[in-house]
């Protein structure tokens, strides 16, 4: 049950592909709390997923659009505020992929036309939204952008591979773009860097269950879930937050401050249980 948090707000959310997403759940809670939406993502992700199904539900406009061209993304705009009536009030970027790693190249071997593409799609998309956005002046004094980010935009995780180029990019743009839309129209640009979650494009990286489980076991409050970033995104769009901009917010248990747990050291000295001599000294090779 919502609480109006967002009552009379009209808001744009790119990348819901299905009930696994994290855009599909932040679509569902922000029409919980009073908005009105138009839903976006590419037209093969609307053949292959169920976004239909979800605009359905909440009786919000379907918007095919590939999120790197900018004649599309001025369509998504300009048929956005018709379908609801005025300017936009918030808009969630949640778009990445990375084509490297759906063919399993290593960051040593990348191909780099891949790598292009995964620039563009993963973080150049939210410069060309913003930049969209304020050249059709698109988007209400005060309002709020969010685009997803990972801890991996800091920190070397394996397996994470070019999408750690793409979300350091991604919260470039964010804090760039934020002073000058900030300045200029008073609307506020963020990051949120959320714990890993087992959406359909995270399962694709390698090792990502285990990554997981990991990061659970090192959160004091443990991983946050889709829904818990969608209830983080509904306070992101809200009036509640009015002065925050430029900032990339960890959303993931407390992972981000962590060194080692309890429970993590637990299961790294597990681990060494079979390689230990009749006498209980560790083999090390």
């Amino acid at each position: 049950m919502g609480n109006n948090l967002l009552k009379g707000k009209r808001g744009i959310v790119f990348g819901a592909l299905n009930d696994m997403s994290i855009a599909w759940k932040v679509a569902e809670r922000v029409v919980e709390e009073g908005a009105v939406i138009t839903l976006s993502n590419t037209p093969l992700a609307v053949r292959m997923g169920t976004t239909n199904e979800l605009a359905e539900k909440l009786n919000a406009k379907l918007i095919p659009a590939d999120a790197t061209s900018v004649e599309d993304l001025e369509q998504v705009f300009a048929q956005s505020m018709e379908a609801l009536g005025g300017k936009i009030d918030f808009v969630l970027h949640s778009i990445g992929m990375s084509p490297n790693v759906r063919k399993k190249r290593t960051y040593d071997n990348l191909d780099y036309d891949l790598l292009m593409t995964t620039l563009d799609i993963s973080a150049i998309s939210f410069h060309k939204m913003l930049q969209v956005a304020k050249k059709m002046d698109a988007i209400s004094e005060g309002g709020s952008v969010l685009a997803l980010s990972y801890v991996a935009a800091q920190r070397t995780l394996f397996g994470y591979n070019d999408m750690a180029d793409a979300k350091s990019m991604l919260e470039s743009i964010a804090r760039s773009f934020g002073y000058i839309y900030g300045r200029e129209k008073g609307v506020r640009i963020n990051t949120i860097s959320q714990s890993p979650t087992m959406t359909t494009a995270g399962s694709g990286i390698k090792g990502f269950d285990s990554l997981v489980d990991f990061s659970d076991r090192m959160s004091p409050l443990g991983n946050a879930t889709a829904q818990d970033c969608a209830d983080y995104c509904v306070v992101m769009f809200s009036d509640l937050t009015r002065k925050v901009t430029m900032q990339n917010l960890f959303h993931d248990g407390g992972f981000s401050s962590m060194g080692m747990s309890f429970r993590a050291m637990e299961q790294y000295n597990k681990s060494f249980d079979e390689f230990k001599d009749e006498n209980g000294n560790i083999i090390y090779g």
